[in-house]
């Protein structure tokens, strides 16, 4: 089933409600936090701007699950996430910034589409920025 909305998400057990994890929350949040400085540590230029680019996505990917871990949320793929901005949160932006980059990460991961530096790097920028507002999600959540 190819979910349209929060409520399908749960409706089709891609969304699982639990009892909220500060531990596990902290947990994902100590790895992005580490990816991230491991990402801004490395030169963007050339090939490399799409491995770093996975890096930035992926530390987007696990504030986001911090943050649904402490909502009691087991979210099983990227979309529903997206979702839960969109429907739950009212924040229609973060889930059009979270899709595009959630688009060109499966671009990358899935069709072996590599981006051209100048969009890896507008991707790279728009992945800061969402990183941005979800670790200020997050800091209210605590």
């Amino acid at each position: 089933m190819k979910e349209a909305d929060w409520n399908e998400c749960l409706f089709s057990g891609a969304v699982v409600k639990t009892s909220p994890d500060a531990a596990k929350a902290k947990s994902l949040v100590d790895t992005a936090n580490g990816r991230i400085e491991y990402a801004r540590a490395k030169e963007v230029n050339g090939s490399d701007v799409n491995y770093v680019f996975e890096d930035y996505y992926s530390s987007a990917l696990e504030l986001f699950h911090a943050f649904l871990v402490l909502q009691g949320f087991n979210v099983n793929n990227h979309i529903c996430l997206g979702f839960y901005a969109r429907d739950v949160l009212k924040k229609e932006g973060l889930f059009r910034l979270f899709d595009d980059c959630r688009i060109k990460r499966n671009s990358l991961v899935y069709y072996g589409r590599k981006m051209d530096s100048d969009t890896a790097k507008d991707a790279i920028d728009k992945c800061s920025q969402l990183i941005k507002e979800l670790t200020n999600l997050l800091s209210k959540a605590k």
